[in-house]
């Protein structure tokens, strides 16, 4: 499976994300570069096939499929749209992403998957005093576990500090299973990870296709990776004047479409950037769902690619039954 956005964009003037272009494909690691308010978020949405560009092209194997993009790549721990509320005990939210992808959500199976990561001192604590290593891991996991699922956009994990290596290790070992990952960091983070990914299961970020930016020249909000860093560059900064105009166009009064009372986080990013984002019958956590269980049958055995992500599977099955507060896609 091969994923490539040419000329994409978002906002006005692009500053919620300047013309980009970058690529991902199976059994290979991309690292993708966006700094500064939403864009690492954006680009993860767009790639991932949750929201259309406002200029560009994303396509699926060569196809412009929305849909099966969404329903074949996870997008994973993406700020204010699918990660977990940080007040959240790691058991509850891990329990939560278990009912997602049709699993046991059972406390042996919680503990089971937490313990998998090294994290069974925090199985208890709040998502956000958790290791990065150890979040990203079990949400990375539990996320490519989810039938049909072939890539993983990891967004932003390098903003929950600790040592970049260990999230880096989450995206090897997924490739190495034959997933198509990308990373969307800062360019801090890049500079540190890239350089130790395999040669091997190292992506080209550049598109190949026709259409693409050409990767010899420099394009507004495009800058040219340096030599033998295989790193794309999505920074573009703008005056403090245009910051200023892109902020109070972005959150001018709108009449949001809400859902029970709330706006979905997706939803949320969409509106503020006047995008669309792409609808899927395929279940995705919004960050914000609640879990009940009850005793039922487990789910099928896992494909062989998702082994790692399946350490329980004897433990006493339940069913789970999800009250999200949105159906809106993340």
């Amino acid at each position: 499976m091969r994923i490539v956005a040419s000329g994409v964009s978002m906002g006005k003037d692009g500053l919620a994300l300047p013309e980009s272009s970058v690529a991902f494909e199976t059994g290979r690691v991309t690292i993708a570069v966006a700094e500064t308010g939403q864009r690492p978020t954006v680009l993860s949405l767009i790639l991932s096939g949750r929201m259309r560009p406002a200029t560009g092209a994303v396509t699926i194997d060569g196809e412009a499929d929305a849909r099966a993009l969404s329903d074949r790549v996870a997008l994973v721990d993406a700020p204010e749209v699918s990660d977990p509320p940080g007040d959240l005990r790691f058991d509850r939210a891990v329990r939560e992403e278990l009912a997602l992808s049709g699993r046991s959500t059972s406390r042996e199976t919680v503990r089971a998957v937490v313990d998998e990561a090294g994290g069974t001192p925090w199985l208890r604590a709040a998502v956000d005093e958790v290791p990065a290593g150890v979040r990203v891991r079990v949400l990375a996991e539990l996320a490519a576990f989810r039938r049909g699922v072939q890539g993983v956009v990891l967004c932003a994990p390098d903003r929950h500090g600790g040592d970049p290596r260990e999230w880096l290790e989450v995206a090897l070992d997924l490739a190495r299973r034959d997933f198509a990952v990308l990373v969307v960091v800062g360019a801090a983070a890049a500079e540190i990870v890239a350089p130790l990914v395999p040669a091997e299961l190292l992506g080209d970020p550049v598109p190949d296709e026709p259409d693409a930016p050409d990767a010899q020249g420099l394009e507004e909000g495009v800058l040219e990776p340096e030599s033998g860093s295989d790193v794309l560059d999505l920074v573009s900064e703008p005056s403090e004047e245009a910051r200023a105009d892109t902020h109070a166009d972005t959150f001018a009064d709108a009449g949001p479409a809400r859902v029970q009372g709330e706006l979905a986080p997706a939803a949320m990013v969409a509106e503020h950037l006047d995008a669309e984002l792409v609808e899927s019958d395929a279940p995705e956590h919004t960050g914000r769902a609640r879990v009940e269980t009850a005793d039922a049958e487990d789910s099928e055995s896992p494909h062989p690619r998702h082994a790692a992500a399946a350490p329980d599977a004897a433990a006493a099955p339940t069913a789970s039954v999800i009250e999200p507060e949105s159906k809106a896609r993340s």
